[in-house]
């Protein structure tokens, strides 16, 4: 009767790792592992060794155990914070008739919640990091919703000239949000790897260049860089740090604009600052941190550390204010980024979600999140 139990037991585990490996290479939200060419291209970067890609400086991503019962008894014993709202987010809407021309006598940037930017600059118009889906993880029916109105539809967005993806993560890189947005743009740059699943989505090949730190890319008269960033990537169970994480830099005829992607504090914000700032605005995370992963999620004092260290003239803080991703309450990211702003007396703009800020001219700073 016990061999009998045993070998059922082991049957319905063989039955479900078989069935959750199917789930994995058949769904294409997963993306797709990068082979021949794209392999070789990324296995000749000096950021990559050992079959991963590298951060620019030594990173300990694993909370070990201790670390897993801290957030247990966080979670269990801890102060109750505010995770969502309780009260409708104010936003403004991204009106479909307001975007039928790009902007080209100003450099505007539209906050479209969490990492998400339109920004129109020498008469182009660029998306970062498209997240325009309801839930940022790979199952429709769950992972972390979002809590703040999105200003403007994937359905709804015009022609877009370039498309920047910092990284494949699910609040990042939405698989719905390519496929809605894939006829409607020129092209994407993407860290080395993430092309694999663009292709994979349908995305032609032509239309999508891979680039690794400190190369440089050229699209009709701006100029965009690929910097370091400490954070990591992966879609599912095997695939930790197999396509780079990058942050972006814009370069227009007049203007720069710094976007971080998902990073931890590390010097090489100087490094980029010394080659390529000063940047007239620097979109940097501020959000979804804990002192346990620290590592790849800054704090909002280094946030803007960070933006002193680029030689940033505004600051602009992102990461917060869509998607719940980590136990400090929505408003923690915002209060402490303008508080040490404030005390180191450093330009920032706090804008409503879809609410445009106009380099040179209009950077809102409002207090909207307070009741």
């Amino acid at each position: 009767m016990t061999r009998f139990i045993l070998y059922t037991l082991s049957f319905f585990i063989l039955l479900a790792t078989v069935a959750g490996c199917s789930f994995l290479r058949l769904s294409p939200q997963f993306g797709a592992e990068a082979k021949g060419a794209r392999l070789e291209k990324m296995q000749q970067s000096p950021n990559y060794a050992e079959g991963v890609f590298q951060n620019p400086v030594p990173t300990n991503m694993d909370i070990g155990f201790k670390g897993y019962l801290k957030l247990l008894h966080t979670r269990i014993f801890g102060e109750t914070v505010e995770q969502l709202p309780d009260r409708p987010i104010p936003y403004l809407p991204v009106k479909a008739a307001h975007t039928k021309t790009t902007q080209d006598t100003a450099t505007v940037v539209t906050w479209l919640g969490h990492s998400s930017f339109i920004v129109e600059i020498d008469g182009k118009r660029l998306l970062l990091d498209p997240m325009l889906g309801d839930i940022a993880s790979p199952l429709s029916f769950m992972g972390p919703e979002r809590f703040a109105p999105l200003p403007i539809t994937a359905a709804e967005m015009p022609a877009i000239d370039a498309v920047l993806i910092s990284h494949d993560h699910y609040d990042h890189l939405d698989y719905g949000s390519i496929q809605a947005l894939n006829e409607k743009t020129g092209h994407f740059y993407v860290a080395l790897g993430v092309g694999a699943h663009l292709e994979r989505w349908g995305v032609p090949a032509d239309k999508i260049t891979e680039m690794d730190w400190w190369q440089e890319a050229s699209w009709q008269g701006l100029t965009f860089a690929a910097t370091p960033s400490r954070h990591f990537s992966g879609r599912g169970l095997t695939d930790r740090m197999k396509t780079l994480w990058t942050s972006w830099v814009i370069m227009g005829k007049e203007d720069r604009i710094f976007f971080s992607g998902d990073t931890g504090y590390f010097p090489g914000f100087s490094e980029i600052g010394e080659k390529y700032g000063p940047f007239d605005i620097t979109l940097l995370e501020c959000g979804q941190y804990n002192e346990l992963w620290q590592s790849i999620h800054m704090m909002p004092e280094q946030t803007v550390q960070a933006h002193l260290d680029l030689k940033g003239k505004l600051l602009m803080p992102i990461h917060w204010g869509a998607f719940s991703l980590a136990m400090h309450s929505w408003t923690d990211p915002i209060e402490r980024v303008t508080k040490e702003a404030a005390a180191r007396q450093v330009p920032i703009t706090t804008p409503l979600i879809g609410e445009p800020v106009i380099l040179n001219g209009s950077a809102p700073k409002t207090a909207w999140w307070r009741p």
